[in-house]
């Protein structure tokens, strides 16, 4: 039998190395009369919004604005759309609705567009399933405003139309990465039994610091930069890096966090291009480490993942762009088995129950019910040339089904995106399922994940 292991590496490493390695096998879509249109707009929540699905405090005030952020490449086939969203989660129907009103917006398909969330926790969690059921509790606080969810999909739409009408011509790309120093950690720590022993969070300075001294583990510390280029003109810039964007206390003080920071300080040195931030990998990775839950704190972190844009971006040589593959594959994974849907909601009803895990159990449950539907998670991946690729992931994803991707696609540039469609909740990689932890635990998938996200989902070419 091969190890867990193992097997993770064997089976992603065939899946997407058929993934990657050769789009050539597919027809490329027209790439003569190439275009890019970035957008942005406001996505800040109201005074009094949950934060992070209802278990932290409400937005009491705005440290610093949420964005949406993204592009709209036009010439290659129908439009598509890549957008990342300064959000805690967006889930199930709700991820749906945002894909449908940019789509829309691009005067394109469902099927081509990908939204991701930052992940920042002092941001909001977006599920209309599982706020129409706690609604019906009548018990505030509820997970999320409907009708601001609503009117944030009509900026969206209006917003993207209307960058349509200012598209650039897109000539060349280029791709580079750089180290970042001290923001990520793996915050699963492993016991001499294999199993967790404790994780290291993002207040572990003053509840366990010897875990500080600890090695930072398994992470992928490179940043990832992909440029588009009109002419010599560079006109967006999407940035990867794998780390949970948390370095403040949940106070209620509304923040784009320190990848938000880092975004704009580029921004600001390159007004001429959009800039944008997605998290990758990071469903097992913090930056505990190196916290303190101090803003001085968090705009050291911000400096250091500059840094790490500043030096990717000097390293960017642009090439001519000739060709872009868009690809698609439905994932169906099968929900967990305990606790049942009954065990759930009796959860849920229980006298006493927190917000937090009211909130949290009605998350499962939706997916619970999602998985009964046999309605699919929608995996995609971008190609640029016949050496880059942009993949695009559902939910907390662990960072070893990254590593284990760009190790499958020697001599290619590959660039993940995580925290798509958050209905999953974590996908750990089958091996962490018996060490137990927190992820785990709220992981709302069966072991089985694994073989799929691996073997076939990604199998989009």
């Amino acid at each position: 039998m091969i190890p867990r292991r193992s097997f993770l590496h064997t089976s992603l490493g065939g899946a997407v190395g058929a993934l990657l390695r050769n789009p050539a096998t597919q027809a490329a879509e027209s790439a003569g009369n190439l275009h890019v249109a970035p957008f942005r707009f406001d996505v800040t929540v109201p005074r009094g919004h949950s934060l992070c699905g209802g278990w932290i405090t409400p937005a009491t005030t705005v440290s610093d604005p949420l964005e949406a952020i993204g592009i709209v490449i036009l010439g290659a086939g129908k439009p598509i759309v890549l957008c990342a969203v300064d959000w805690t989660g967006i889930l199930n129907e709700a991820h749906l609705k945002w894909r449908e009103a940019l789509a829309e917006g691009a005067g394109t398909t469902v099927d081509r567009v990908t939204v991701h969330t930052v992940h920042q926790h002092n941001a909001p969690f977006a599920c209309l399933d599982s706020q129409r059921y706690v609604e019906k509790l009548g018990k505030p606080p509820y997970i999320m405003d409907v009708d601001y969810f609503f009117r944030t999909l009509d900026r969206a739409r209006n917003t993207v139309t209307e960058a349509i009408k200012k598209a650039r011509p897109v000539t060349a790309i280029a791709t580079a990465e750089a180290p970042v120093s001290r923001i990520a950690c793996n915050r699963r720590i492993i016991g001499d039994d294999g199993k967790m022993r404790i994780t290291r969070g993002v207040s572990a300075f003053k509840s366990h610091p010897e875990l500080l001294d600890l090695p930072e583990g398994i992470i992928d510390p490179m940043l990832k930069t992909v440029a588009f280029y009109d002419g010599k003109t560079k006109i967006a810039a999407c940035h990867y890096y794998a780390v949970h964007p948390i370095s403040l206390p949940h106070d209620g003080a509304v923040s784009a966090e320190f990848p938000g920071l880092a975004r704009r300080r580029i921004q600001q040195s390159e007004p001429d291009c959009t800039h944008i931030y997605f998290t990758a990998c990071a469903g097992n990775i913090n930056a505990g480490k190196y916290t303190n839950l101090t803003p001085a704190n968090m705009r050291a972190l911000a400096g250091r993942l500059n840094d790490a844009m500043t030096e990717a971006g000097a390293k960017l040589q642009p090439k001519p762009l000739n060709s872009v593959v868009w690809k698609t594959e439905k994932l169906k994974p099968e929900g967990r088995t305990t606790p049942t849907m009954e065990e759930i909601e009796a959860k849920i009803h229980r006298k006493g129950t927190r917000t937090a895990d009211r909130n949290r159990n009605a998350f499962r449950l939706t997916w619970l019910k999602r998985c009964e539907k046999d309605d699919p998670l929608t995996l995609s991946a971008l190609h640029l040339n016949d050496d880059v690729t942009l993949l695009h992931l559902p939910a907390e994803v662990f960072v070893e089904y990254q590593l284990a991707a760009q190790k499958a696609a020697s001599g290619k540039f590959v660039a993940i995106a995580a925290y798509g469609d958050d209905g999953p909740w974590y996908i750990p990689n089958a091996e962490a399922y018996p060490q137990g932890g927190y992820e785990v635990s709220v992981a709302f998938s069966e072991p089985g994940i694994d073989a799929l996200l691996s073997q076939s989902s990604l199998s989009i070419l």
